[in-house]
């Protein structure tokens, strides 16, 4: 019901004056006196929204997702204070507050007066003692640690902000990031002393209700002190735990949020993945329990149900989710190096790596039968296609250090890429434009950034017909590990590598390998030339092109760069071919002539150019790059000759995956058409 009168509001916009008039009620509740049928009403609701908010916050996986706790706080505990005066006043002037009430001092504590006040007391004592007091304390080192790091974060969004790695948009989003989370365990500090304050004023009230009710009695009702004390007392404690167990509900969540970190998943599942898939643990609890059970004297039937339920338990568990690192207690240990050959061997670093938490191993073995490795092999035969670069191979490990479900992609022993994946769902990405929302995982698709969510397998058919792409969790890896090779395959391709081309080739085309290497250009130059071409995703798979065009511009100069730009123009016709002509013409981002002007005698005279001129020409190239997104399109840019690899410098931190073009590396039957320009 309140959400149904919390969507209408808002859909009528009023959403705000409905949050106000409910405070104002709330406040008058301490002056008008309330029926005590209405009273019942309000406990049960109290009731209610302490037990949502507390199942709220154990699905949290960041706790600036209910970054209104604070307030929510605050008016709950006014709410149930309100409570506490509109009851006390029922009990001190009728002798009833209502049937809930009565029946929680009836039932709950089977209407013993005494049993209840200690049930009381132990309960104020709970939530005063163990969990405020922890939460209260978790709060203020959370608040302390997150101002302290405020600087720190701010200079590293400034570091990454002048460094072209972010522009400004995210950049400010950063920095509201920081702010709101700086707010929200600011007030998450100050709003833990409502709770405290709570639990000693429950005993305060229920103190004064117990006196003030034994005096109404006696005096004012002229009943004994044993029927006073027994009436009067026995309502006050119904009316302490009728408002006591929202307080402890709502205690519980402070502490949950305030302890939570952010994560890419709720209490509940953290819990099952990290404790519960644990084999070990069940299995000595088990033998424990097992063995207690057979000590002399101590009941056996509950200990060996219990060691039965845990012993079936790690039964049935999987080794690669068992406590100890998948394969930690098979492998043996690794011997220490006796010679030079095995300690080079273990520093040596893998070209390429891709490790896996323990709950993505069967994507390499088990069931799934080395999904991972087949699709390795087909990105191997892909890139060789594509790029004319044979990827070498690829390591496949696990690492314990990783999250269960996390993955990172290593190149040279540096990770250059991570994500999660989750075994039992699907990713639903949206290309844009979608309106359905299905209920999942929210993410972003770890190739191409893409917000994207982590669906059930029952929603899949729905969300294909929504319009989102959806994809099983290898392809995810899969296309994520891909484009990372597109990235980096310039750091992928080692002087040896290309040494083992050239022979490949000399078999086929001896004449052309024998006169550029190395009576030309010496190995390592023309290894720095195919670096240049595979770095802005130009194929080298024509090979005996770019030997031969080295070998006549190798005659005029010895630098790579001036020798990638000529080969370059040899391969116009390959890079044409892998333009994307929209609609019959090539859309493309053209730079002015007074900044191509600039930029050719700035580097015509080997002078630099004036650093904030410069910062002005990458900013005007990154907003019409931008617009060009922004309208669907994938942006080129076109210039002249000379300005080429300079402008391309000056973007590629941005746009490392922009084409930067010169005019005679297009193909003469390609139209073009200028869509932005930069000037």
């Amino acid at each position: 019901m309140i959400a149904r009168v919390w969507s209408s509001a808002r859909r009528f916009g009023a959403s705000d004056l409905v949050l106000a008039g409910a405070v104002v009620v709330v406040v008058l509740m301490m002056v008008i006196p309330l029926p005590a049928g209405i009273l019942s009403l309000l406990i049960s609701l109290n009731i209610a929204v302490a037990l949502a908010i507390l199942l709220a916050t154990t699905y949290l996986t960041d706790p600036l997702e209910l970054s209104v706790f604070p307030s929510l706080l605050l008016i709950t505990t006014l709410y149930r204070l309100a409570l506490n005066v509109s009851s006390t006043r029922l009990i001190l002037l009728y002798g009833d507050a209502g049937e809930v009430v009565r029946k929680f001092g009836e039932f709950v504590v089977g209407g013993n007066p005494v049993v209840g006040f200690v049930v009381f007391l132990i309960l104020v004592l709970i939530q005063f003692l163990v969990i405020t007091r922890g939460a209260e304390r978790v709060a203020e080192v959370a608040a302390r640690f997150t101002l302290d790091a405020m600087p720190g974060k701010q200079m590293a969004i400034d570091a990454d902000l002048n460094a072209g790695l972010i522009d400004d948009r995210e950049a400010r989003r950063r920095r509201r990031e920081i702010e709101r989370e700086a707010d929200f365990y600011g007030a998450m500090d100050g709003a833990s002393k409502f709770v405290k304050g709570d639990a000693i004023a429950a005993l305060v009230i229920i103190a004064i209700n117990v006196v003030g009710g034994f005096a109404v009695g006696m005096w004012q009702h002229g009943l004994s002190w044993n029927e006073a004390l027994l009436k009067y007392t026995l309502l006050t404690v119904g009316e302490g735990i009728s408002a006591q167990i929202p307080a402890l509900l709502i205690s519980t969540a402070t502490g949950i949020v305030v302890t939570r970190a952010a994560s890419a998943d709720n209490l509940g599942e953290e819990m099952r993945a990290q404790v519960l898939t644990r084999r070990r643990p069940l299995a000595i609890a088990a033998l424990t329990l097992g063995l207690l059970g057979l000590v002399p004297g101590l009941p056996k039937l509950p200990f060996f149900i219990l060691a039965a339920v845990l012993g079936f338990a790690a039964w049935r568990m999987r080794e690669e989710a068992a406590a100890p690192a998948p394969g930690e207690a098979e492998a043996p240990a690794a011997p220490a190096p006796t010679t030079p050959e095995q300690a080079a061997a273990m520093v040596a670093v893998d070209p390429m790596e891709v490790e896996l938490g323990y709950s993505l191993l069967p994507l390499a073995e088990g069931d799934h039968g080395g999904e991972l490795m087949a699709r390795i092999g087909a990105i191997r035969r892909q890139v060789a296609t594509d790029l004319g670069l044979v990827l070498p191979l690829v390591r496949v490990r696990d690492n314990v250090q990783l999250a269960p479900q996390e993955y990172a992609v290593k190149v040279r022993g540096v990770a250059v890429g991570r994500g999660e994946l989750y075994l039992d769902r699907f990713l639903a990405i949206d290309p844009g434009g979608v309106q359905d929302e299905f209920p999942g995982i929210p993410t972003r698709e770890p190739a191409f950034g893409l917000p994207a969510m982590w669906i059930r397998g029952e929603d899949r058919d729905r969300a294909e017909a929504a319009g989102y792409t959806v994809v099983d969790p290898a392809s995810v890896l899969a296309t994520h590990l891909m484009e990372i090779v597109r990235r980096h395959a310039a750091d992928l391709l080692t002087r040896q590598e290309v040494k083992a081309m050239l022979d490949v080739l000399r078999e086929r085309s001896p004449a052309v390998v024998d006169e550029i290497v190395p009576g030309v250009l010496p190995l390592g130059t023309v290894h720095r030339v195919l670096q240049n071409l595979l770095r802005e995703r130009v194929p080298i798979r024509d090979l005996v092109t770019i030997l031969e065009t080295l070998a006549d511009a190798g005659q005029a100069t010895k630098d790579a760069d001036a020798l990638t730009e000529a080969v370059r123009a040899a391969l116009a016709r390959q890079i044409s071919a892998a333009l994307p002509v929209e609609g019959g013409y090539l859309p493309v981002v053209a730079l002015a002539p007074e900044v191509e002007d600039e930029l050719a005698r700035a580097a015509a005279a080997g002078a630099a150019v004036d650093a904030q001129r410069l910062q002005e020409i990458r900013r005007k190239a990154h907003d019409a790059i931008q617009r060009v997104r922004a309208e669907g399109l994938r942006p080129v840019v076109l210039c002249s000759p000379g300005v080429r690899l300079a402008f391309r410098r000056l973007i590629e931190r941005q746009h490392a995956d922009v084409q930067v073009l010169a005019y005679h590396e297009l193909a003469g039957d390609i139209p073009v058409k200028a869509v932005q320009v930069v000037d």
